[in-house]
């Protein structure tokens, strides 16, 4: 074993341990830093959004020199030369519709605008995937025309393009995790990506100001709507996850929380349609990294219903120690260093808050470290580092204390899958079009009908693939 794969192999059993919430041999460093890497590295904004490459280098920069436990492998993550094939119209892109040194905006259009108008609930709800292909990319993508228009030249490109790009892009991730595993031992962070069905009406269909308007005047079809979103979000995380089951599935979550919801919307809507995605990935082996961006603390209690050890709770505006107080038993933690100091503070501050986030919430473990949102250009190289070599220095635990007996570690039963969710109707999650559709258009098949039926599938499922990875991830 050389001595980049026994470091590798050190920092994924440290990050796996944390996870469990368990005490590892010392406080793992997994920094969510984005454009932060290119201050670094010497990129702009607009260099790293527009070339990927360039961003992956910065980041192995950043893994390298900084000798973090694991990164996200680019997590500026949205590639505006792929938005751009796509034509997408939501995107300020650096250089372009914003200063070359601002990371990129998302453009959310007026209510009487949005990309999903208020009496469309019963079409999203009978066939989400359909819906998408069919009203919702004509409206966010300008080459695309609706169904019955006539077909252009730029419309059909836009496939073409989107759909190589996409490919090209996603298969990159491969190449970059196994230069970050072979140069300089770091841990790929996450794999997968969820969002709630509730965030997805509120940041890609309805808009904020259209859900709010929705939840008060048609209540019911909004819940539908989450309904019907669900298994296909379920199936997108599911198939986007980490095979070996180590590193978790990420939930971004937006617009859910008070005060952006009313409790009430809350706990009739948002969690009854999240909560059992999150327990059926739990079943089948996955945990969940909840990224609580804002302040979710008003909801602690609903999340203390979740399984032990199915989630890795990030803290950002919330309250870090009144969070741990109340899910620490069962979860592993991660952030709580405000941003704002890691921007604006000196490095002696920095040094001061992760002692005191170190002595109160990581001191048997079960907490990796990390700011208490993505690491944009504006925190600076000096408080990284200092942040950085203080929990090399400080955040060693103590061989002499032992590990904690995980048997004394609050534990949930854990339900065979298909507990939460029904299995996968193939008919409509995961395909665009459904085989039994397929096989009565082809002729008598002579040869091996499931040969046939598994490759017409698979292909299927790359177009199904390809609406739902624009909503989630572009």
């Amino acid at each position: 074993m050389t001595e980049t794969q026994r470091r590798y192999a050190e920092r994924l059993n440290r990050y796996i341990t944390a996870m469990r919430n368990e005490q590892p041999d010392m406080v793992p460093i997994r920094p969510f830093a984005a454009e932060f890497t290119g201050v670094y590295a010497g990129y702009t904004c607009q260099e790293l959004v527009h070339d990927y490459e360039l961003a992956f280098a910065a980041v192995r920069k950043c893994a390298a020199d900084f000798d973090w436990d694991a990164v996200v492998a680019n997590m500026v993550y949205v590639w505006t030369g792929l938005t751009q094939a796509v034509g997408l119209k939501y995107w300020g892109i650096p250089g372009i519709d914003a200063p070359a040194d601002m990371g990129f905006q998302y453009l959310e259009p007026p209510p009487d605008q949005a990309f999903m108008r208020a009496d469309e609930y019963d079409q999203l709800i009978e066939d989400p995937t359909g819906f998408l292909y069919n009203v919702w990319l004509p409206r966010v993508s300008t080459p695309v025309v609706r169904p019955g228009q006539p077909a252009t030249y730029e419309n059909n490109l836009s496939f073409v393009k989107g759909g190589m790009a996409m490919l090209q892009y996603f298969t990159a991730f491969g190449t970059q995790n196994a230069r970050l595993r072979t140069e300089s031992g770091t841990v790929s962070a996450i794999a997968g990506i969820l969002k709630a069905p509730m965030d997805i009406l509120a940041d890609k269909l309805r808009g904020y100001i259209g859900l709010l308007e929705d939840l008060r005047a048609q209540p019911e079809k909004v819940l539908a709507a989450c309904e019907a979103l669900a298994p296909h979000l379920l199936h997108v995380a599911l198939t986007t996850a980490d095979p070996d089951k180590q590193v978790p599935v990420s939930i971004w979550m937006h617009r859910g929380c008070v005060p952006f919801v009313t409790p009430g919307d809350f706990d009739s809507i948002y969690w009854p349609t999240l909560k059992p995605i999150i327990q059926e990935l739990w079943a089948q082996g996955h945990q969940t990294l909840f990224y609580a961006e804002g302040d979710w603390n008003h909801h602690l209690q609903a999340f203390a219903e979740l399984p032990a050890g199915s989630i890795i709770y990030h803290v950002d505006q919330g309250d870090l120690f009144e969070a741990h107080a109340v899910l620490g038993e069962k979860f592993c933690f991660s952030g709580g260093i405000p941003n704002v100091l890691l921007a604006f503070g000196s490095a002696a501050e920095v040094r001061a808050h992760v002692k005191q986030v170190i002595d109160r919430v990581a001191r048997d473990g079960g907490y990796i470290l990390d700011a208490s949102a993505i690491l944009q250009n504006d925190a600076t190289v000096e408080n990284i580092r200092a942040m950085t070599d203080f929990v090399r220095e400080y955040g060693v635990y103590s061989r002499s204390s032992g590990s904690p007996d995980s048997s004394t570690r609050q534990a949930d039963p854990i339900l065979p899958p298909g507990s939460f969710m029904p299995a996968n109707d193939s008919r409509t999650v995961g395909s665009c079009t459904a085989w039994d559709t397929k096989r009565a258009e082809l002729p008598e098949v002579s040869g091996d009908e499931d040969l046939v039926r598994r490759i017409w599938e698979g292909t299927d499922g790359l177009a199904n693939m390809y609406i739902w990875q624009l909503l989630l991830s572009f």
